[in-house]
């Protein structure tokens, strides 16, 4: 069953404002008004929550708590349309955060094309998806929110990385060879690391295979037979566990790289402080260094 009320701890973990201020916002200020179990346990629905991020938004801005609680909905959102400075990603987040709870795809795609008129498409990934993303992954291992809410923003991110890489997709110069080939290891199916990395190598102008998630080490060999040269791209989010990831490099190296000309970079959590390039495997921290090594390539 999809979750439509909140407890207060929920809240918390949606808003950033401590379980305590809540309550007390709620006693001196009337400012939410929750339904109680039997067992007296406060209970919030979607408009609560809704009014909340707004609240939050506009008292971290600078307002009176006070103040804001004297407003009804409609003057909230005028008090917010004077207050957002530019697109501020705080309030875009609780935007987001509202289409999510609502399954309100309307709501997502129209805010992303006004943020998409100021914003280039790298920006909005790297300043709004993936810390979107980051706190949706919070909030589901804390129960906050149910696995459907998290699978809606996710398929909401991907079909616009797969829109944006067909719309940028520029011609593959004549002079420029290299072939790239994204995939998941086994196991691995969160996609979207993965298919941000190949718009921005479609966009630099580069030719890929993308493989898509869940590909045994096995399965490489059989692209080695047709294509050379491949510089092979994964992103490690939760496979290889940790333990079997030097396993997992050292037969990449033995299977793959010493069959031909091949290299791995690998992006993602798993990417940690311990771990060294070599020859034949490079490990990047995060996106803008991926995106400024494939932008040194190209420009060669």
């Amino acid at each position: 069953m999809v979750k439509t009320q909140f407890g207060i701890k929920d809240l918390e973990n949606l808003s950033n404002v401590k379980a305590h201020t809540i309550r007390i916002w709620e006693k001196r200020y009337n400012l939410l008004e929750p339904d109680r179990t039997d067992t007296n346990i406060r209970k919030y629905d979607i408009e609560n929550l809704k009014k909340l991020l707004n609240i939050a938004y506009l008292y971290n801005a600078g307002h009176k708590i006070s103040k804001l609680a004297s407003l009804d909905t409609a003057q909230i959102q005028a008090l917010i349309r004077t207050t957002i400075n530019g697109l501020d990603s705080e309030y875009l987040l609780n935007v987001f955060k509202s289409a999510m709870f609502e399954f309100d795809s309307e709501l997502f795609d129209d805010t992303l094309k006004k943020i998409l008129e100021k914003k280039s498409f790298r920006e909005t990934f790297s300043e709004l998806f993936v810390p979107l993303l980051n706190e949706m992954g919070v909030l589901w291992h804390s129960g906050t929110i149910d696995p459907s809410h998290e699978h809606f923003i996710s398929e909401k991110i991907k079909h616009c990385i797969i829109l944006h890489t067909a719309l940028n997709k520029k011609s593959v110069a004549q002079n420029n060879k290299q072939l790239f080939s994204l995939y998941l290891p086994y196991q691995e199916i969160h996609e979207i690391g993965l298919l941000y990395a190949n718009y921005e190598l479609q966009s630099a102008g580069f030719n890929t295979i993308f493989l898509g998630a869940n590909i045994p080490l096995e399965s490489l060999k059989h692209l080695l037979k047709t294509k050379k040269k491949v510089i092979f791209v994964s992103y490690f989010t939760v496979h290889p566990e940790k333990y079997n990831l030097n396993n997992y490099l050292n037969e990449f190296q033995k299977e793959v790289c010493d069959k031909g000309p091949s290299e791995l970079w690998v992006l993602g959590r798993k990417v940690g402080k311990d771990v060294k390039n070599s020859k034949n495997i490079k490990f990047f921290k995060d996106i803008k260094q991926f995106t400024d090594q494939i932008e040194t390539i190209a420009s060669t």
